[in-house]
């Protein structure tokens, strides 16, 4: 499959229906599932989950007390270099199973990563799977599933693609495989395996003939070892393959998920929910005080989005300049701060990076520039929210949304309420700290439309004066 096919499933049988209420049939005997986010934005699919931003015992006692099928823990590791990655993913692995086995629970982990497959690969399921065997609780294969549904993300004949204005694009061919980090060039799967990995692994392929089939078979395809990677093109498409390996867990089979946002919502046995509505959203939202919107994404679709957000409404725009805070970042951090607070009159404000993307001479110093500069935005943001509460924070981009969420705003534990927009854009309400009962908005870099920011911007603020009288 080469270009944007409009069709991505040609001939293939249709999807079998697998509801909700079957995955949730069968969880209640099931391990609880701790999903590992290497950046916030995995949230954006589920309703009413736990997350957490820290990993103590006290924090792992909170979310396993919430009951539910399970919960997030924010390790952000996409913003770190491979050995802090895994000692991070290590680290939180150990405290979930000592708190697990505290209280009684067994657990199974959910790599959670990007659906356009930037991240630690296969480093993160490497060690989740050494501290699993380290316990007595060796590893059978990796489900590797990268789809997200609600975006456009699927994979079809083993191939991942993205869906663009004129159809599917292999993922390999997109923006996305040209990351200054985490680049690639395969687009199927079992090659971007190889690819990554840098050494022989065993694959299976579960083609949509065989995910839609019979069920009982699917089942057994799913006993194989190795990387597990099933076509997705469905939400019941994931249903049936969360069933086939919940069956297979249950006859002693332990798996790793390496997966984009929609599989975690199908394992939880949830639904896509609509979005939250109008009343409740008005009532959480100060629309007394400014908004702010902390942007640090690179790609171009938040590019566009920033200017169509520009063409809709009136905003204060303050700028942080990238290369000054790779040159002098206190300097830097000091004088778009003042830029922020002078803006504050402003019913909107704001503050993105410098549209120009700087890179370092290899991916360790490009991600090392990524942190400089999410750091950098973290420092404004807390000292402006401080100085005055804003009415909602949207943070654009998955290390600015982390950062954003734990260093600006001191998010430790906090609840999924829901969606802005249908399957992306989620509400973390924060449970203590001085976040709470303050909107928190997780908008990924990579989601939505040209038109989707200033769509989130016009729910949270309601319309410009002028606006809505129809």
């Amino acid at each position: 499959m080469t270009g944007a096919d409009r069709d991505p499933s040609p001939g293939s049988p249709d999807a079998r229906p697998v509801p909700p209420s079957i995955v949730r049939a069968v969880l209640a005997d099931a391990r609880r599932l701790v999903v590992l986010d290497d950046d916030p934005t995995g949230t954006q699919t589920v309703t009413d989950v736990p997350v957490l931003t820290r990993w103590s015992r006290d924090d792992l006692r909170w979310a396993l007390a919430q009951g539910g099928s399970g919960f997030f823990v924010l390790t952000n590791t996409r913003s770190l270099g491979p050995d802090d990655a895994a000692a991070r993913t290590r680290e939180v692995a150990e405290a979930c199973l000592d708190a697990g086995d505290e209280a009684g629970i067994d657990v199974s982990f959910a790599s959670r990563s990007d659906s356009t497959l930037r991240g630690h690969f296969p480093l993160e399921t490497d060690v989740l799977a050494e501290v699993l065997a380290s316990r007595g609780r060796p590893v059978d294969g990796v489900l590797l599933v990268p789809a997200y549904v609600d975006a456009g993300r699927i994979t079809v004949d083993g191939v991942h693609l993205v869906a663009t204005g004129d159809g599917f694009q292999p993922v390999g061919e997109s923006e996305f495989a040209t990351d200054a980090t985490f680049g690639y060039r395969s687009s199927r799967l079992a090659d971007w395996v190889a690819e990554k990995s840098g050494r022989p692994v065993p694959t299976t392929e579960l083609p949509l003939a065989i995910v839609r089939g019979d069920a009982d078979e699917l089942r057994r395809r799913i006993d194989g070892t190795g990387v597990l990677i099933p076509d997705v093109v469905t939400d019941d498409d994931l249903r049936a393959v969360v069933v086939a390996v919940l069956a297979a867990e249950r006859d002693g089979r332990r798996f790793l998920y390496r997966v984009g946002p929609s599989f975690v919502r199908a394992r939880l046995g949830q639904a896509a929910e609509p979005p939250i509505d109008d009343a409740r959203l008005a009532a959480l939202v100060d629309r007394g005080a400014p908004g702010l919107i902390v942007v640090g994404s690179h790609v171009g679709r938040t590019t566009r989005q920033l200017d169509r957000l520009r063409a809709r409404r009136g905003f204060a725009d303050v700028e942080l300049d990238v290369a000054a805070v790779v040159h002098d970042p206190e300097r830097a951090v000091a004088t778009t701060r003042d830029r922020l607070l002078a803006a504050e009159s402003a019913g909107l404000v704001v503050l993105s990076t410098s549209r120009t993307r700087i890179t370092g001479a290899d991916a360790s110093a490009s991600l090392d520039i990524a942190r400089r500069v999410s750091a950098a935005l973290s420092a404004v943001v807390a000292e402006a929210v401080e100085r005055r509460r804003p009415g909602f924070v949207v943070a654009k981009g998955g290390i600015t949304s982390s950062d954003t969420a734990t260093e600006a705003l001191g998010i430790r534990r906090a609840w999924a309420r829901g969606t802005l927009l249908p399957g992306i854009v989620s509400l973390w309400e924060s449970v203590e700290g001085p976040a709470t009962g303050l909107p928190y908005i997780v908008f990924a870099g990579n989601v939505g439309d040209d038109e989707s920011l200033a769509d989130v911007v016009d729910r949270l603020a309601g319309p410009e004066e002028g606006e809505g009288a129809a």
